[in-house]
């Protein structure tokens, strides 16, 4: 008997930016009777192809939860792009030893230029502004955290020297580093003197 190895379909998913999202699709997809292979930001690989009323469905229940099942192609690569970006900068253990343009190259599997052409086309700004964006509200968190100095901060997010993440910072927020920090303390202190 001839086995037929089974056909998996990349389902591509707009705004998945969370561990939330993620069981939501998962949820949707068991609903539905679709049998899937992984589900992670931005995609959903399942078994076989789905019917277009199975599709209908799908991208009715995920729009109740504010998400979108992605059709078009510059669509899927704009999505695919921004989660590259927000896993990188995010979720990753440490950040690319190679450059982001290579590494986000690598994942795509697109030339960098294409890809960053076709991001700006869409999106109205720069792939390594939008990086940049990315890197500034991880500081921000990371600075909330209180649990690194500026210098650690720096170096975590691979920026040459403190000076260059206070530039960025404060050319994004219209803040230092140090004064976003105070403002933190402040509001706690005024918080328990309520």
């Amino acid at each position: 008997m001839l086995v037929v190895p089974e056909v998996k379909v990349k389902l591509f998913i707009k705004y998945m930016v969370s561990l939330r999202c993620k069981l939501m699709v998962m949820q949707e997809l068991k609903k539905l009777g679709i049998r899937y292979v992984v589900v992670d930001l931005g995609v959903a690989e399942i078994f076989e192809d789905i019917t277009s009323e199975q599709r209908e469905l799908l991208k009715v229940n995920l729009q109740k939860s504010g998400l979108e099942l992605l059709d078009d192609k510059r669509s899927i690569i704009i999505e695919r792009i921004q989660n590259v970006v927000v896993e990188m900068i995010h979720y990753a253990e440490e950040l690319p030893k190679s450059n982001y343009s290579a590494h986000i190259s690598e994942k795509m599997g697109y030339d960098y230029t294409y890809l960053s052409n076709m991001f700006a086309e869409v999106k109205g700004i720069t792939l390594q502004n939008y990086i940049i964006m990315h890197k500034v509200e991880m500081a921000k968190e990371l600075i909330l955290y209180n649990e690194l100095n500026l210098t650690e901060i720096s170096q975590l997010l691979q920026y040459s020297s403190v000076a260059h993440l206070s530039n960025q910072f404060k050319k994004l927020t219209g803040l230092t580093p140090s004064f976003y920090k105070q403002l933190k303390k402040k509001r706690i202190v005024n918080l328990e003197n309520l």
